[in-house]
């Protein structure tokens, strides 16, 4: 049965001389995989639409396995991401962390939408680490370990200076502190802008400036909170890490 989908490309991989495998997160499948026969050939029709980070319209035999890649329409390859390795490996760990935590052929038309709004705010330009904070946050609710920002896990205290503990899974209060003496200290800004960005819309993402120590209060939440429920190691992450770090030195 042929199947016609909207998508983006979230992972390749070559098979034999001439073939692909490419991974598609679609709007109205999910997560498919297929085959895209002699897309390695430079004359091939199948060879723009099957890149990484392609997004188009895209026709391929459905079938209970690998299914087969008939033809593509590129609808924005993201070119500017593509010209920059800094934004190449922000959208590399976008696309990786969805691979990983999606399954095959579960339709989340909200996640593709998201995915796609990632891909343009990075396109754009956007800062890439605020648009990488609103998707982190965004893709643990999609695992279903999303932590609690809007008041203390312990008590239900909405209002005040928070802390975040990684063992509850959230905010406590100045009263809940003692449950978990590692919790990890946040200003009182930091606090508001995690409950911002796991419920902000990044269609309506504006030009956001962070201080330095803002961004890296939330990077230490965030990163300690995926190692802790996520199971996760992903090569992408760690390869923006190393960069970061180059960015610094």
């Amino acid at each position: 049965m042929l199947k016609k989908v909207e998508g983006i490309v979230i992972r390749t991989v070559d098979y034999g001389e001439t073939n692909k495998i490419i991974t598609l997160y679609t709007r109205e499948t999910g997560k498919v995989g297929v085959m895209a026969r002699g897309a390695k050939k430079p004359k091939s029709r199948l060879s723009a639409v099957s890149q990484l980070f392609v997004y188009g319209h895209y026709l391929y035999q459905h079938t209970s396995g690998l299914g087969d890649l008939n033809q593509g329409e590129a609808i924005d390859s993201f070119r500017s991401i593509r010209n920059d390795l800094f934004l190449t490996s922000y959208a590399a760990y976008a696309v990786e962390l969805v691979d990983k935590l999606t399954e095959d052929k579960k339709p989340n038309p909200y996640l593709f939408e998201t995915l796609y709004q990632v891909m343009h705010a990075l396109d754009e330009e956007k800062d890439p680490e605020v648009v990488l904070f609103i998707f982190e946050l965004k893709m643990l609710s999609v695992a279903g370990i999303n932590p609690q920002l809007r008041c203390c896990v312990n008590c239900g205290l909405d209002t005040g200076k928070f802390e975040f503990s990684i063992r509850e899974g959230g905010f406590l209060c100045h009263r809940c502190l003692s449950i978990d003496p590692y919790h990890i200290p946040l200003k009182k800004r930091t606090a508001e802008l995690l409950h911002l960005f796991a419920h902000m819309d990044l269609a309506r993402l504006g030009n956001i400036s962070l201080k330095s120590e803002t961004k890296k209060e939330i990077r230490d939440v965030l990163n300690q909170y995926f190692d802790a429920y996520s199971g996760l190691y992903l090569k992408s992450k760690r390869f923006l890490e190393q960069l970061d770090r180059f960015k610094l030195d």
